[in-house]
């Protein structure tokens, strides 16, 4: 029984052993993916080339999609420029139209199939494409003189090669080439600028850009022009030599004539600016070229104006660089103050020292130190009642003189307040600082200075032109005179906010580098500087 039971168990394996041979003899093979090779490259343009492929087998699959891929870089795939060339059951030749190329440029490239397996790829090829010649455009003739212009142009493209040289050529007749005159201006892209040189007077010429690669000479547009027959003659402007009220001398240098003959030359003014000969005044000293000098008359006293030097020839007027000046101001009594600009405003360069208002009242001169300290009404004095202190200092005035509104001359004022925080903060003085109250700033004063007057100072630069000078003050309380040579105050046409009988001033001393601002009584003695404007 146990023989045959066994038999049953081999006689069972041995049925079920068949049955799987017999299974896996009936199963297909898994498709793979697709085999293709890439064909030669031909046909190659600029912008165009073909290529293809051969698929050598599908892999067991029907192939999905086919064509080319490139790029360049190397190893392309179809996630790169791609063609897509149709659907192929077998293996099969194709053809691929690539574009789309740029000119001078190395390309990879190979063939793909793809099935539901994958892509595969063909070896892998390259070519380059041919470079064309390089785009240019001509730039505008400008600066046309009698033997010269400028020019240039804009290399837009280079072809898909190194520009390796370009400018521009002109000649007499049309279509000039670079074979005959032109420029040598670099190598590159981009926009240049040619200087056409040695040209022949009151001619016209042809010009256009060009560039060159190795494929060849691209050229700009053609333009014309004509050279002048004589150039503009040149000069320049010299500094104001001297000013007066209304009087000023300054001058210039014509430099070059232009190879015509000078019509004309001189100075020319106005209040504005850029002055013209056309509109506004002038002086004509005639002559040639080289040096010269003139005088402007009848100029307003106390006011800015723009000046700078002319000359004219057959060609048209040439201008020197602009001068601004001021001319000195008068008061009542014909002493004459210098001006200075500073920013935008324009100050007296010295002290008051005037004896009458503008109207022609005359102000008090009180010697008696009692009397002063108890005055309701204008007045005036020397510092230690020496008349010859007023020559370099100017007068000490008390504030009721400054209170009439007609101290300094017609069209000046005393500043205010807010005029010294204006000439304050210009010079360097923080709006903070300029509103506070006592020693402000920081170097300020040393700006406002007279370099050389003041006694065991800081060095002064006097950097803005105000030129204060350290002529002392009549003190409030008593009458006296203190500070010559280290000290100095000025009024301001301000009140104080909230101490009656006082009024604001501006105070320098030695040994200070800032500008005190501060109330005093309305009787001390203080200079006063006057400002342009009512």
């Amino acid at each position: 029984m146990k023989i045959k039971n066994q038999l049953n168990l081999f006689l069972v394996a041995f049925v079920i052993g068949g049955l799987l041979v017999l299974l896996k003899s009936c199963k297909k093979d898994d498709p793979v993916v697709p085999v293709v090779s890439t064909a030669q490259v031909t046909e190659v343009t600029a912008s165009t080339a073909k290529a293809g492929g051969t698929i050598v087998s599908n892999g067991g699959a029907d192939i999905i999609q086919m064509g080319v891929c490139w790029a360049t870089a190397t190893q392309p795939t179809i996630d790169n420029f791609t063609t897509s060339d149709g659907i192929l059951s077998g293996a099969s030749d194709f053809t691929s139209n690539i574009a789309g190329l740029q000119p001078g440029i190395k390309y990879y490239v190979r063939a793909y199939a793809k099935n539901s397996v994958g892509v595969a790829y063909g070896d892998e090829l390259s070519f380059t494409t041919p470079a064309l010649t390089p785009s240019v455009t001509t730039a505008a003739i400008t600066d046309i003189t009698l033997n010269s212009a400028k020019s240039g142009g804009n290399i837009t493209n280079d072809g898909g090669a190194p520009v390796t040289e370009y400018g521009v050529c002109w000649s007499k007749s049309p279509n000039p080439t670079a074979s005959g005159d032109c420029t040598s201006d670099g190598q590159g892209t981009g926009s240049f600028t040619s200087n056409i040189t040695d040209l022949d007077s009151g001619t016209k010429y042809y010009v256009r850009a060009y560039a060159e690669n190795e494929s060849g000479i691209g050229y700009g547009e053609e333009l014309s022009f004509t050279t002048d027959q004589v150039l503009f003659p040149s000069v320049t402007t010299s500094q104001i030599s001297s000013v007066g009220v209304t009087t000023a001398v300054a001058g210039g240098n014509v430099t070059s004539d232009g190879g015509g003959t000078i019509l004309a030359r001189g100075l020319c003014w106005n209040t504005s600016g850029d002055p013209d000969i056309t509109v506004d005044e002038f002086t004509n000293t005639g002559g040639t070229t080289g040096t010269f000098s003139s005088t402007m008359n009848s100029l307003s006293a106390g006011t800015i104006y723009y000046v700078r030097a002319y000359v004219r020839n057959s060609a048209g007027t040439a201008y020197g660089s602009e001068i601004r000046f001021s001319t000195s101001a008068a008061d009542i009594d014909g002493n004459v103050y210098p001006t200075v600009i500073i920013g935008t405003q324009l100050w007296m360069e010295k002290d008051l020292k005037t004896s009458r208002l503008n109207s022609g009242a005359s102000i008090p001169n009180v010697i008696d130190d009692t009397t002063w300290v108890h005055l309701t009404t204008p007045a005036y004095c020397w510092y230690d009642d020496d008349p010859d202190y007023g020559a370099t200092y100017g007068m000490i005035y008390n504030w009721h003189a400054v209170g009439t509104g007609r101290l300094c001359p017609d069209g000046w004022k005393v500043p205010t307040d807010n005029d010294f925080k204006v000439l304050e903060m210009y010079i360097g003085m923080s709006q903070a600082s300029a509103d506070s109250t006592l020693y402000r700033g920081t170097d300020e004063g040393t700006k406002l200075k007279n370099q050389s007057a003041w006694e065991n100072d800081y060095p002064n630069s006097n950097s803005s032109g105000w030129n204060a000078l350290p002529g002392g003050y009549r003190y409030g309380r008593d009458g006296g005179y203190v500070g010559l040579g280290y000290n100095t105050y000025w009024w301001s046409s301000t009140e104080h906010w909230s101490i009656p009988g006082n009024a604001l001033y501006r105070r320098l001393r030695s040994g200070e580098r800032g500008v005190s601002r501060e109330g005093v009584t309305k009787v001390g003695g203080k200079m006063v500087r006057c400002l342009k404007g009512s």
